[in-house]
C-alpha cells in the first residue's frame, strides 16, 4: 500500500490535492458565513412568532436511553494487510458506531478496539456481484475479465460490504442467510442514525450549513437531491470536496495505474481513501475555523436584530414583494405546466409505502405491549414487570423488531418522475420516513411508561394490572393515530418540496438568476447580513407551488386515505396534566420494579468508585437489545432453539383479550419477552428522539433534514486511529467520545 500512495500521492500532488481543496472550501465557507446571519434571524424570529404546528399528544424523552449497547455479536472481517479473514467481537453502542474488537476477551480485558467505523455514507451490500460491478463502474476499464480471479474471495455466500464512493470499504461475511439478514439490518440502522449527523437541535448552526451547501452547489448548475448529504459537517464537506476533485483524480491517475483489473480497482480504492483523509482534515481545521469567527461575532448580530427585528421584517417584505412582482408569472405558468399536473402521483407513491410502514409501528407496538400483559397474567404480576418494562423502553431501538416497519419502505418508487424532477435517489425519502417511524415509536413507549408509572402509583393488585396496561395501551394507540396523521403530513409536504423546488429553480434560472442582482439595492446595509436576495427569492418560488402542495395534502385527509386526520380535526387538553408528569425523573424500571437484586461484591467506598463499578458491572455484561453472544460463529455449526410460543397475529391478540385473560387459560410455552427469543438477556437503551420546530422555512428542501430532533449521533471523531486508554471501558466511553468521522483499522 505505501508503495502506490508514495508513487502516486507523492509531494507535487498532495500539494495540488491541498490547494484544489482550499479553493473549494474557501469559496463554500464565504456561502456559510452568509447564510449564518440568515439562519441567525428566522432562529430569533422563530422563538418570538412560533409555528403554529398542532400540539403532539405523545410525549418525548427529555433524558437519552444512553450508555447501552444497541447490538453485540461475532462477524468475520476481512484483513487488507493479511489478506485473511479474522474473526471480530462487534458492538454497537448507543452512538452507532461499530466498534470491532480482537475477540470477547479483549473486550472483556478493556483492549483498544480494533477499528471505530462511523458508517455514514455507506451503503451496505449483500452480494459479490453487486460489490464489483460498483468498483468495476468507479474506475472505468478495469471490468474483469469472465472468469478472472475477483478484488475478493469471500469464504461463504453470505458477505456484508460496507461500500463508500471515496472511503476505504470494509468486508465481513456470515455463515447463514439468517445472520447476514441480522447484521444487515443493524448495519442499516447504524448507516441511518449516522448519515442524521448534524445536530438538529441547532437552530443556526444547521440550517445555515445545510443552506449554503445548496447554494453553493446550485452556483455550479446542481440541483436536485444529493445523496452524500451524510454524517457531520465535516463529512459532508468532505463529500461535497471530493464530489469535484474525485473525477479529476480519477481522469488523471486512472491511466497510471497498473497491473491486472482487480488490482487497479485495488490501487484506485487505496489512493482514494488516502485522498479522503486529506481532504477531512483540511476540512475540519478550516470549518473549525470559519464555525469558531461567526460564534464570536454572535453576540453583536443579535443585538442588532433584536433591536430592529421589525424594521428587518418590513425590509424583507419589501423585498420579496419586489422579487415576487418580477418572477410571479414566470413561475405561476412553470408551476402549471411542469409541477401541478404530477402532485397527486408523487403524493399517492409517497403516502402508501409510508403509511404502511407507521401501521406496522402501531401493529409491533400492540403486539409487544399485549405480550407484555399476557406475561404478567402468566409470570407472577408485577414482579415481573420491571423486566418487562425494561425491554419495552428500548423497543425502538430494536433493530430487528423495528426492521417490519422500516421495510415497508423499500417499495417506494417514482418511475417515471425520478428522471423528470432530477431526483438522484429515493433513499432520502426512505431514511426520512425510516427515522420518524421510529420516533413515533419510542414516543409511544414512552407515554405507554408515563402513562403505567402513574397507574401503578395507585397499588393495583395483578387483575387490576392487567386492566390498567389495556386501558393505558387504548389511551395511547388514540394518541399515536393522531400524531402520526400529524407527521405523515408534515413529511409528505416537505418531501414534495424537495422534489419540486430544485426542478422549479433549475426551470427559472436561465430567466430570472441573472436579474437577481438588481434587487440588491432594496436592502439597507445594516440589515444585508440578515436577508439575502437569493434566499427571498426561493422563498417566493417556493410560495407559488406551496399552495398546490397543501391542498393536494389537505383533500387525501379529507378522503381519509391512509388513516390521515382533517387539519380541523384537533385534540386539545385530551389530556392535560400528561405533560407535567413527563417533567419528573426518568423511570429507573429496572431499580424501582424488579425483584432481581445484585449479590457478589462489596459496595464501593466512594461515590466516584459506584460510579466506575456500575460501568465498568454494565460493559462486562455487555446487555445488548439483540444478544447474539451465544449463536454459532462462522464455520461452527451450533443448534437453534426454538422461539418461544407467542400469539402473533393481532385478531389473535384481540381474541385473547376478549375472553378477559381467564387464568385458566393455558400459559404459553416459554416467556414471551416482549415477543424476543428467551436466550436475551436484559437490554441497553438507546437514544431519543424528540421533536422540534423548524428554523427555517428552506430547511427542508434537503436531502435528509427535517424538523425533528434525531438522536445522539457519534461524534465527528469516530475513526479509531486515538487508541483508548487502558483506563477506562473503549467501547462505552473512550472509543466512541474521541473517535473521529474517517474510517481507520489499526
Amino acid at each position: 500500500m505505501g508503495d502506490v500512495l508514495s508513487t502516486h500521492l507523492d509531494d507535487a500532488r498532495r500539494q495540488h490535492i491541498a490547494e484544489k481543496t482550499g479553493k473549494i472550501l474557501t469559496e463554500f465557507l464565504q456561502f456559510y458565513e452568509d447564510q449564518y446571519g440568515v439562519a441567525l434571524f428566522n432562529s430569533m424570529r422563530h422563538e418570538i412568532e412560533g409555528t403554529g404546528l398542532p400540539q403532539a399528544q405523545l410525549l418525548w424523552r427529555k433524558v437519552p436511553l444512553d450508555e447501552r449497547i444497541v447490538f453485540s455479536g461475532n462477524l468475520f472481517q476481512h484483513q487488507e494487510d493479511s489478506k485473511k479473514w479474522r474473526n471480530r467481537f462487534s458492538l454497537v453502542p448507543h452512538n452507532y458506531g461499530l466498534v470491532l474488537y480482537e475477540n470477547k476477551a479483549a473486550y472483556e480485558r478493556q483492549v483498544p478496539p480494533r477499528a471505530v467505523i462511523n458508517s455514514a455514507g455507506y451503503k451496505i451490500l449483500t452480494s459479490m456481484d453487486q460489490y464489483l460491478e460498483l468498483i468495476g463502474n468507479s474506475l472505468p476499464g478495469t471490468t474483469a475479465k469472465s472468469g478472472s480471479a475477483p478484488i475478493l474471495k469471500c469464504p461463504t455466500q453470505f458477505p456484508l460490504i460496507l461500500w463508500h464512493p471515496y472511503a476505504r470499504h470494509y468486508y465481513f461475511c456470515m455463515m447463514t442467510e439468517a445472520e447476514q439478514d441480522k447484521w444487515q439490518a443493524v448495519l442499516q440502522d447504524c448507516i441511518r442514525h449516522c448519515n442524521n449527523g448534524i445536530p438538529e437541535d441547532s437552530k443556526v448552526e444547521g440550517p445555515a450549513f445545510t443552506d449554503a451547501i445548496r447554494m453553493y452547489r446550485q452556483s455550479k448548475e446542481l440541483y436536485g437531491t444529493w445523496e452524500m448529504l451524510c454524517g457531520n459537517e465535516v463529512q459532508i464537506l468532505s463529500n461535497l470536496v471530493m464530489e469535484e476533485l474525485g473525477p479529476e483524480l480519477k481522469a488523471e491517475l486512472g491511466p497510471r495505474l497498473k497491473g491486472k483489473p482487480q488490482e487497479r480497482q485495488r490501487q484506485w480504492i487505496q489512493i482514494s481513501d488516502a485522498v479522503y483523509r486529506m481532504v477531512y482534515e483540511q476540512a475540519k481545521a478550516r470549518f473549525e475555523e470559519v464555525l469558531s469567527k461567526v460564534q464570536q461575532v454572535q453576540p453583536a448580530m443579535q443585538a442588532v436584530i433584536r433591536t430592529d427585528m421589525d424594521q428587518i421584517i418590513t425590509s424583507k417584505e419589501h423585498l420579496a414583494s419586489k422579487i415576487r412582482a418580477f418572477i410571479l408569472p414566470k413561475a405561476e405558468v412553470c408551476v402549471r405546466n411542469h409541477v401541478q399536473p404530477y402532485i397527486p402521483s408523487i403524493l399517492e407513491a409517497l403516502m402508501v409505502p409510508t403509511s404502511q410502514g407507521f401501521t406496522e409501528v402501531r401493529d409491533v407496538f400492540f403486539k409487544e405491549v399485549t405480550d407484555m400483559n399476557l406475561n404478567v397474567i402468566n409470570e407472577g404480576g408485577i414482579d415481573k414487570l420491571g423486566e418487562y418494562m425494561e425491554k419495552l423502553s428500548q423497543l425502538a431501538y430494536h433493530p430487528l423488531k423495528m426492521q417490519s416497519c422500516y421495510e415497508k419502505m423499500e417499495s417506494l418508487r417514482l418511475d417515471g418522475l425520478q428522471q423528470r424532477f432530477d431526483v438522484s435517489s429515493t433513499s432520502v425519502f426512505k431514511q426520512r420516513a425510516q427515522i420518524h417511524m421510529r420516533e413515533q415509536m419510542d414516543n409511544a413507549v414512552y407515554t405507554f411508561e408515563t402513562l403505567l408509572h402513574q397507574e401503578l402509583g395507585k397499588g393495583p393488585t395483578k387483575e387490576e394490572l392487567c386492566k390498567s396496561i389495556q386501558r393505558v395501551l387504548e389511551r395511547v394507540l388514540k394518541k399515536y393515530d393522531y400524531d402520526s396523521s400529524s407527521v405523515r403530513k408534515r413529511f409528505f409536504r416537505e418531501a414534495l418540496l424537495q422534489v419540486s423546488i430544485p426542478f422549479l429553480l433549475k426551470k427559472l434560472a436561465p430567466t430570472c438568476k441573472s436579474e437577481l442582482p438588481r434587487f440588491q439595492e432594496l436592502i439597507f446595509e445594516d440589515f444585508a447580513r440578515f436577508i439575502l436576495v437569493e434566499n427571498t427569492y426561493e422563498e417566493v418560488v417556493l410560495q407559488t407551488v406551496m399552495k398546490d402542495i397543501l391542498q393536494a395534502v389537505k383533500e387525501a385527509a379529507v378522503q381519509r386515505k391512509h388513516n390521515l386526520y382533517r387539519d380541523s380535526m384537533v385534540m386539545h387538553n385530551s389530556d392535560p396534566n400528561l405533560h407535567l408528569l413527563a417533567e419528573g425523573a426518568p423511570i429507573d424500571w429496572g431499580e424501582e420494579y424488579s425483584n432481581s437484586g445484585g449479590g457478589g461484591s462489596p459496595s464501593p467506598s466512594t461515590p466516584e468508585a459506584a460510579t466506575l463499578s456500575e460501568k465498568r458491572r454494565r460493559a462486562k455484561q455487555v446487555v445488548s437489545v439483540v444478544q447474539d453472544e451465544e449463536a454459532g460463529l462462522p464455520f461452527e455449526a451450533s443448534p437453534e432453539s426454538p422461539p418461544p410460543a407467542s400469539p402473533d397475529s393481532v385478531t389473535e391478540i384481540q381474541g385473547l383479550l376478549a375472553q378477559g385473560l381467564r387464568p385458566e387459560s393455558p400459559p404459553p410455552a416459554g416467556p414471551l419477552l416482549n415477543g424476543a427469543p428467551t436466550g436475551e438477556s436484559p437490554q441497553p437503551k438507546a437514544a431519543p428522539e424528540a421533536s422540534s420546530p423548524p428554523a427555517s422555512p428552506l430547511q427542508h428542501l434537503l436531502p435528509g433534514k427535517a424538523v425533528d430532533l434525531g438522536p445522539p449521533k457519534p461524534s465527528d471523531q469516530e475513526t479509531g486511529e486515538q487508541v483508548s486508554s487502558p483506563s477506562s471501558h473503549p467501547a462505552l466511553h473512550t472509543t466512541t467520545e474521541d473517535s473521529a468521522g474517517v474510517q481507520t483499522e489499526f
